[in-house]
């Protein structure tokens, strides 16, 4: 679904703060969107770390299976339904935008990991490198 929307995505991303984000996208105009996935009930209610996400995003989702009760999840973040034939945003994400040196701190961070990602692919599969 992000893909769909233009963002480009990498999974289980660390954060400067040390805590592992499940989704983070990056968009054409710069934006970051966090999506935390809980795949029960049990998962949510655990879930204490979730406000500090807030400070590496624009925009914080929740995104969870249709058997999950929405009323679990904070009003004051965006709502995705999930399954396994696709995903659509319920509830929109507000918006706090991140300062500037936050957000440069964040791409920076997304375009290394990004990378790393793809190098480690790369040699998985076999490929050649070039770089030194």
């Amino acid at each position: 679904m992000l893909q769909q929307m233009g963002y480009a995505t990498v999974p289980e991303m660390t954060l400067a703060s040390g805590r592992r984000a499940d989704l983070v996208a990056l968009g054409t105009d710069g934006g970051l969107v966090i999506v935390e996935i809980k795949s029960s009930s049990q998962d949510m209610m655990a879930d204490a770390k979730w406000p500090g996400y807030r400070d590496f995003c624009d925009r914080l989702f929740f995104a969870t299976l249709p058997d999950v009760p929405q009323h679990l999840f904070p009003d004051e973040c965006g709502f995705i339904r999930a399954d396994a034939h696709g995903a659509a945003i319920v509830v929109d994400a507000p918006e706090h935008r991140l300062a500037a040196a936050r957000r440069k701190a964040v791409t920076l961070r997304f375009a290394r990991f990004a990378a790393e990602r793809l190098l480690a692919a790369e040699w998985a599969a076999g490929g050649q490198t070039t770089g030194a």
